[in-house]
């Protein structure tokens, strides 16, 4: 369905909003709520019922709805004091007080619905690109004697609004995905009429209390299968368990379009990139975790700021190189801590409620030594975004040296619960062993210490940290080992190396250095 009025052109389908003929992005929530308020034009909508509607059940605050109705009035050209499209009205509610024209627009023919989604995608973000996914409604295979209650609309409901909050993919309301013409087609056919790049579909049944849930995700244009789970619980507690599966399907889902998007960026030759593309192609050089490739992830992320100065996460990117130069040794340390602090605070004014954004500024902050300030921004990192693996692990990093080391290793199980195959999964490993150090727990130390280390792409710190933490244990051969591998790589390495890069607490730092001194590490 198509709405006009004034320079404006919302189409429902597609979820695109044209003002003049510039297509304007707007979040999910902020979308639907233009349409809902244009689609009841006729009376004033309360508050009350905008939250349930909207929100569907979620406990939000009437801020969060005026910050809502400030960001749809933005996006039509409207104010506040004007409100020529959305009008207050006083103890009331709202009213869409435009005009619109409404058209119905027929569905595409099979031929059109074969354009490739990649192209499309481009059509319906414009302006600055990211990848675009639609989440379909899960089919309910559950026997009619079987209490549903709409577990599986509520689930999908969950994902979309978790996948928005991440803010790293362009997602398709729930409004759009759940249309009667959408709603009955295949995932793949949907995908295309919404012109997206991904497209997530699955199918649920519950048996004898039991919920057993199969999910795909999929390439639009190429029907490839990029990710599939089975899931298997009891619904004992029903809310904690779809929470759990929804949280597991969200950071599952973000992961692995990332690093498809990656693997393709990296094949695209360096001069025809766009700042979406630049983007990823420095991710893929970040996570070599070596000095050169750091360089050439640097470059790219730079690239793609330049292309396009919006770019929050790209920004999050060049904090993090600047954060491994710094942590790693690679440059003067106080030169990289300064400007990975710059960086982190670029990419929170391009996007605030970006949950990477405060990610970097919590990494930036525990480069300083300012622990309390670094734990209370990756609060936010996990508030603004509870599936966010990358936000736990850091949490777990940070109280893994110096605060409390029972909160890192919780963290630390969760990042590996939400991203089990995580590129910084010897990380996430590394700081629960820290944290077992720390606690006296030397034989569980190395034993999580050892698997950090076994990580393809684990670095000399990693290693480091295994071979004090056997040492601990009273593995010193095995421990011996890990020195020499480490020799090799850095000869002249030792215990000052390692206790410089990290911000132990006093305990800590002792513990460690007697670790080296067994191995002669020192």
């Amino acid at each position: 369905m198509l709405l006009t009025f004034r320079d404006v052109e919302i189409d429902t389908s597609l979820f695109t909003l044209r003002v003049g003929k510039q297509v304007s992005h707007v979040e999910p929530q902020v979308f639907d709520l233009i349409v809902y308020l244009a689609q009841h034009r006729d009376r004033i909508v309360s508050q009350q019922e905008l939250l349930d509607t909207l929100w569907a059940g979620k406990v939000v605050t009437e801020s969060s709805l005026r910050s809502c109705i400030k960001a749809a009035r933005q996006a039509l050209g409207d104010s506040g004091d004007a409100q020529n499209c959305i009008a207050t009205i006083r103890h009331r509610g709202y009213r869409f007080v435009a005009a619109p024209q409404t058209l119905e627009v027929a569905e595409p023919k099979m031929a059109a619905m074969m354009t490739p989604a990649a192209g499309l995608a481009e059509t319906v973000t414009a302006g600055p690109r990211r990848a675009s996914i639609a989440v379909m409604p899960f089919a309910d295979l559950s026997a009619l004697t079987e209490t549903r209650a709409g577990i599986a609309d509520a689930l999908v409901h969950d994902v979309i609004f978790q996948l928005a909050q991440m803010r790293s993919l362009f997602v398709i309301a729930q409004g759009s995905v759940f249309a009667p013409n959408v709603r009955r087609m295949e995932a793949h056919d949907a995908g295309r009429l919404l012109q997206v790049d991904y497209v997530v579909s699955g199918a649920m049944r519950l048996v004898d209390g039991r919920l057993s849930l199969t999910v795909e995700l999929a390439e639009t244009c190429t029907r490839r299968l990029v990710w599939v789970e089975d899931f298997c619980e009891a619904l004992d507690d029903a809310l904690l368990v779809l929470n759990q599966i929804g949280s597991k399907i969200v950071a599952s889902v973000a992961s692995e379009v990332e690093m498809t998007e990656r693997n393709r960026a990296i094949l695209r030759p360096p001069d025809s990139l766009d700042a979406w593309e630049a983007y990823h192609r420095g991710l893929w050089h970040m996570y070599r975790f070596n000095q050169e490739d750091n360089l050439q992830a640097q470059h790219f992320f730079d690239m793609a700021v330049r292309l396009d100065p919006t770019f929050s996460r790209a920004y999050t990117g060049l904090s993090f190189t600047h954060f491994q130069n710094a942590f790693q040794g690679w440059a003067p340390r106080e030169i990289q801590i300064n400007l990975a602090f710059k960086t982190a605070s670029q990419s929170l004014e391009v996007d605030e409620r970006n949950p990477a954004a405060h990610l970097a500024m919590g990494r930036a902050l525990w480069l300083r030594g300012d622990h309390t300030q670094s734990v209370s921004e990756l609060g936010q990192t996990i508030d603004l975004s509870p599936s966010f693996a990358l936000g736990h692990y850091t949490l777990a990093f940070v109280h893994s040296q110096t605060g409390d080391p029972h909160t890192a290793i919780l963290a630390s199980d969760h990042s590996r619960l939400l991203s089990p195959f995580d590129p910084l999964l010897f990380g996430m490993l590394g700081a629960r062993a820290i944290a077992h150090v720390r606690l006296g727990q030397f034989s569980e130390a190395a034993d999580w210490a050892v698997k950090a280390a076994a990580r393809p792409n684990a670095h000399t710190h990693i290693l480091a940290v295994a071979a004090y933490s056997l040492a601990l244990a009273g593995s010193l051969k095995e421990a011996r080992a890990f020195a020499t591998a480490i020799r090799k790589i850095q000869p002249q390495y030792n215990v000052d190396n390692f206790i410089q890069a990290f911000r132990f607490d006093a305990q800590g730092a002792t513990l460690f250095r007697q670790g080296a001194r067994l191995i002669d590490m020192t």
